[in-house]
Order: structure tokens, then sequence, then C-alpha cells
């Protein structure tokens, strides 16, 4: 819903400040006086089209602000989210600059911001219904999401995207596999001389270790068998061993420790020192005795680290890494194993195909039953608007499969009887446009759309009877919707709960616009203009009043 209004140095508007309310208001004042150039602002404000030509001449910049609420429209809170342009939690405040050069800038919620973004925002905020008005309902895909909402069908709409989605994935593996499959044969080829390598060597990790552990020792084996025997003799040769001596030595201690009893404690470290070296000497001659000078193991411990490293070179791999690799290739076998199972993926692409088909048409049956019954609605609307003998219609032309289904939706109009039915879009008389939005809202009002609607030049054309069945019918999407009007008939006028007078103010800064919010006798001044024009007299003031207690 539009909450607010500023603006700056627009046109005539030199400065304006207006708030609205919920429910129906009208704007009403002379030809001329300004009303369409508020629309201007607004449009503005939702993106619109900007040159210099809108500066206040004398003014260096022109700016409109246009502050929306956002309980109404959720799609619009996550789409500003999305564009990390989210402000208040409960509005948005869309802004527009432009100076005397032309230059444009566009803020939204005061982050700088693109025309084509406002224009996007604006697009869940407003239907503008007017001759020159680039509004949502023209649009086909707007036409769809109405009529699947009319018909209940949007959960349904939602299932047939999906599905569309699915189907197209499906297509697009078994298209990319059919395109790949020399590729992959090849690659599987590839894989599967690895895999087979690898296999080959029964490796391992912790086998690795084991393998160079046992290199080493053997390859050192002779070191290893001389190095411990010739420990082992120095420390147990007959005479000139070291244990020799120490046990020399170790009864010359004893000796003196029979002198002197505090010399036990020095002969007990001398024993253990004794023993400890006795049990070294014999632990290694047992070592000596098991050393294997085997030539033939370690030629094939040699052969063994030969094959990995070879296996490692050729694949450009560290030997540690050979597990991984392997795993690596079994895997990617497994992808291209699926990959390449043709027809597998040509049945899940049939399946996809005909869920989507069968979503579709049931989609399809939804669209037509609804549009018969809004064709029939809006045609019956459209006979009290001054429309005597038009005809809506939906028209569902079969379409090529998309997300949104299998059919076309486009909405057709003939305004009067003997013409022919042509698209929304085409419809001459801004009137006759205004007056056919018009009921289609009505019949749409309990639908999702819009949360503000702006009918302007709804009236033109007509008058009497026809003008107060507007002006009910605009009262009564009120309730449901906000609704602004730019009305020159004082039927319409009267039917609002807010009136809004526009008018031309001379001072010394020149003509400007102004805008006032009527109450009271106020309003009954206003409808009085509207009624009798230049001259107004007491009776005209008798009938506004009349008219207004009607209204309400």
């Amino acid at each position: 819903m539009l909450l607010s209004l500023d603006i700056t140095d627009f046109v005539l508007v030199d400065r304006l400040e207006l708030e609205f309310q919920a429910g129906f208001a009208v704007l009403t004042g002379e030809t001329g006086a300004g009303k369409s150039i508020l629309l201007d602002a607004l449009s503005l404000a939702l993106g619109g089209r900007a040159d210099a030509g809108v500066v206040r001449p004398g003014a260096q910049r022109a700016e409109v602000a246009a502050a929306f609420a956002l309980d109404d429209v959720p799609a619009l809170a996550d789409w500003l989210r999305d564009n990390d342009l989210a402000g208040d939690d409960d509005r948005v405040l869309l802004r527009r600059v432009i100076d005397v050069s032309g230059r444009s800038r566009a803020f939204v919620n005061g982050r700088a911001a693109t025309a084509q973004q406002l224009k996007e925002a604006g697009e869940h905020l407003i239907d503008v219904h007017g001759q020159h008005a680039h509004y949502s309902l023209l649009k086909t895909v707007e036409q769809r999401r109405l009529l699947d909402a009319y018909a209940g069908a949007e959960a349904l709409a939602a299932d047939v995207a999906g599905c569309w989605r699915t189907w197209r994935a499906a297509a697009q593996r078994l298209a990319a596999a059919r395109d790949d499959a020399g590729a992959l044969a090849e690659e599987r080829e590839r894989l599967l001389w690895e895999a087979r390598e690898l296999d080959a060597l029964a490796f391992s990790a912790e086998g690795w270790l084991e393998l160079q552990d046992d290199h080493r020792r053997l390859a050192h084996a002779a070191e290893l068998l001389d190095g411990a025997r010739g420990l082992a003799d120095v420390l147990e040769a007959d005479d000139a061993g070291v244990l020799t001596r120490l046990r020399g030595a170790r009864a010359g201690l004893a000796e003196l420790a029979g002198i002197d009893e505090r010399l036990r404690e020095p002969l007990g470290l001398l024993e253990s020192g004794v023993d400890t070296l006795h049990e070294l000497a014999r632990e290694l001659a047992r070592y000596a005795d098991r050393i294997d000078l085997d030539p033939h193991a370690l030629r094939e411990v040699e052969a063994r680290l030969g094959a990995v490293q070879d296996v490692a070179r050729k694949l450009r791999l560290r030997p540690e890494d050979i597990p991984a690799r392997l795993a690596e290739c079994r895997a990617r076998l497994g992808e291209i194993g699926a990959s390449a199972d043709l027809d597998a993926l040509a049945r899940a692409e049939t399946a996809a195909a005909t869920e989507f088909q069968t979503r579709a048409d049931e989609l399809s049956r939804a669209r037509a039953a609804a549009g018969a019954r809004l064709a029939r609605a809006v045609t019956e609307a459209m006979q009290v608007l001054a429309m005597k003998g038009g005809e809506f219609a939906v028209q569902l032309t079969p379409g090529a499969p998309a997300a949104h289904g299998v059919d076309d939706v486009e909405f057709l109009v003939s305004p009067h009887a003997g013409q022919a039915l042509k698209p929304l879009a085409r419809t001459a008389s801004g009137g006759e446009l205004s007056r056919v939005g018009l009921a289609l809202q009505t019949v749409l009002s309990g639908t999702s759309g819009s949360p503000t609607l702006i009918f302007d030049e709804v009236d033109a054309g007509i008058g009497g009877g026809v003008a107060e069945i507007v002006g009910r019918m605009l009262a009564a999407l009120g309730a449901s919707r906000q609704v602004l009007c730019v009305t020159h008939l004082p039927q319409v006028a009267a039917a609002a709960a807010w009136h809004y007078r526009v008018s031309k103010d001379a001072g010394d800064a020149g003509v400007v616009s102004r805008v006032q919010r009527l109450d009271g006798e106020q309003r009954v001044e206003e409808l009085a203009r509207m009624l009798g024009g230049v001259r107004i007299t007491e009776a005209t003031r008798a009938h506004a009043r009349e008219m207004l207690a009607t209204a309400a």
C-alpha cells in the first residue's frame, strides 16, 4: 500500500507531501491543474523514464520519494533481501533524483539502485490503469498468473514448473552423455588401465614402510653383522675385554668395602653396571646370530621397491599417494558407468517428460475451466460500464512446453458489439482500457495482486448512471485494495473514502500545483464545482450533499 508521496521541484510542484490510507481515494481538479503530474511523479519513483524537462524551472534537481507498506507483498520483501536492498521490516522507500543535466539517480531504502530495480520493485506494488500506462495486466505472464490464481491452481502451476526443471535436467544429462560418449569411453579405458596397474601392486602405506625397513636391513646386513659381533667382542674379550677389566675392579672394590662400609653403595652400582654390560654383550651376540646374509631376499625387496617407484613415476605420483589415486579411479569409473548408461538416462528422461505432460495437461484443463468463468464474469461487468455488447475472452493456445505449461494465455477484449476481439494490450481507447481493467480487477479482487491500483481516465466517455456504477465498483474494490482514481465525474468522486483536490496557484515563483485533502464542506464545494462548473448554487451544493449521503 502507498503510504506517502513526497515531491520536490517536479514540473509545476515546488514542494508536496502527501499521505495516503487504505481504501478508495480520488484526485480531482480543473483540467490542467496537475493531476497527471502526480501520476507522472509516482511513475518516476517506480522506475519510469526520466529527463531534464521534469525539473521545475529555476531548480537544480527534482526529487520524488514514495513509501510503501510491505505487509501484503512478501515476494517484494524476499526480492529486497536477495538484492541487498532491505530496510525496515514493514516498509520500503523508493526515491528518484533528476538534475538539470538529465542525470538520474535511484535509491531503494536509501541504498543506491538502478532504475530497473525501481521498476522491478514497483511491479510488486502498483498497477496503473490508463491510456498510456504500461501496467502488469497487459503482460501475458501476469495474465497467466492471474488466471492460475483465479483457478486456484497456483500450487499446480508450481508443480508444473518443478516437473519442467526435472525434465530439462534429465534431457541435458542424456544429451551430454551422448555428446561425450567417445570422450567418456577414452577416459574409461585410461582409468581401467591405471586401476589395473595400481591393483597389481597390492600397495598399502603400512607395507611401503615395512618394505623400506626390510631394504635397509638387507642392504646393510654384513655391516650390521660385523658391527654387532665387534661390539660383543669388545665387551667379552678374555684378556682385554671391558667386562674382564670391570670384574677385576669389582673384586678390588669389594675388598675395600670390607674395610669401610661406606663403599658398599659404589660397589652395588659397579656390580649393576657389570651385569648390564654382560646382558648387552649377550644381546649383541644373539642379534648377530639372527642377521640373514641373503642376497636373494635383497634382490626381491629391491625388485618390489623398483616396481612401486616405476608405477609412481609413470602416473606422476608419490608412492604414498597410490592408495588415494586408486580410490579416485574407482569412484570416477563408477560415475562414468552411470553416465554411460544411455538406456537408463533415456528412460529417466522419458519418465520426466511424461510426468511434466501429465501435470501440464491437468493445469491446462484447470485454466480452460477458469478462463470460461472469468470471461463470463468480466463480460457481465463490462455491460454496466458503458461497454454494452462488449465481450471479454481468455484465449488459450497450444504452445511449446515450458516452465509455465503447454499453453499460452492471452486476455482478449471487444469493447462494443460488432467489434472483433483483440488482445487487451491493443485496446485503442484509454477510457475503455481503464474500464476493462476495473472490470477485471473487480472480478479478480479475491486473488493475489498488486496492493495498490491506480485508475486514470476510467470515466472517459461515460456519465450519469454508469458513472455512479463505476464509483460503486471502485469503492467495492477499495475494500480489499488501495485504489487511487483520477476523475472528472462527481458520481465517482462521491463514492470515495478519501478526496484530494489538485489546483494551481500563481505566485512570485510562478505557477505551482497544490494538493489539498478535503473533508466535510470542502468535499461538498468540490463536488458542487464538478456538478455546476463556474457558477455554484445552493442547489448544486444540495445535490453534492445528497450524492455524498447516498454514497455513504
